[in-house]
């Protein structure tokens, strides 16, 4: 599989794989091709050559079994549209015909969604009083609300609060125990660490599988070309500005019946 952006190489030929029922991190360097790699995943962009399979079917015949929540969505200040009514969204595409029991569903995977993330005390509240933050959560609940098999967050936690970070880390863990898939893209280290699969993209993908071998020091460096920085726990740190961790970072804690 080849992938260009805007007509610009940005994943020369790689194979990969996002295992079912597992949460994998996409990481690697600015403009290393993670957000292009989760685009081709749902559609948006067309390998230009090679071909991607989601669940075994070609991808334009899997887009109602994914979820994609964009790094950064635009919102229209001025638009009179609720919290609940931008959660409700993400049903559009599950909704037939407009029956009593469809819209009972509707309703009832909206709410989930909205408790998962806890703004159900925003609901009512105009989009554009929110923070980033919790604006931030209100997406991701978009996405959960669709009960897709397949949930895609492009860097979901960068630059957060820390409650709407650990808000939704925990809605994500909530997804593997419900047997979803979720894949998502970062650049905390510490994050991808406790990822049950890791891709590590650089205008290809350089590696991928358990934590421990893609992000050993030598795949790193080679990788960001940087220096690597080992602490005194055991963690590393890239030496470089752009990719140091900006504050704290949430784990996503596993019980004995991880995946």
């Amino acid at each position: 599989m080849v992938l260009a952006y805007n007509g610009v190489p940005a994943l020369t030929r790689s194979d990969f794989t996002i295992p079912t029922g597992a949460l994998t991190a996409v990481i690697g360097p600015n403009g290393s091709g993670k957000s292009t790699l989760l685009n081709a995943l749902t559609g948006l962009v067309q390998p230009i050559s090679g071909s991607i399979e989601v669940f075994g079917l070609a991808v334009d015949r899997a887009h109602d079994r994914v979820a994609y929540v964009l790094q950064s969505t635009k919102v229209n200040e001025v638009m009179p549209v609720t919290v609940r009514e931008v959660v409700a969204m993400g049903r559009y595409a599950r909704r037939g015909r407009f029956s009593r029991a469809q819209r009972a569903a509707d309703r009832a995977a909206r709410d989930a969604a909205i408790d998962s993330v806890a703004i159900a005390d925003l609901a009512g509240h105009q989009l554009g009083e929110l923070s980033g933050g919790q604006r931030q959560r209100v997406f991701v609940a978009q996405g959960l609300a669709q009960q897709a098999d397949l949930l895609l967050l492009d860097e979901p936690v960068t630059g957060l609060d820390l409650v709407s970070r650990t808000r939704i880390v925990s809605a994500m863990r909530g997804e593997l125990a419900a047997g979803r898939t979720v894949a998502y893209t970062t650049h905390d280290l510490a994050e991808a660490a406790e990822a049950d699969h890791v891709i590590l993209t650089a205008g290809k993908v350089v590696a991928e599988g358990i934590a421990a071998d893609v992000l050993a020091p030598d795949v790193l460096a080679a990788a960001y070309g940087v220096g690597i920085v080992h602490l005194e726990d055991g963690s590393i740190v890239l030496d470089d500005a752009a990719h140091r961790p900006a504050g704290p970072h949430v784990h996503f804690e596993r019980g004995d019946s991880r995946s």
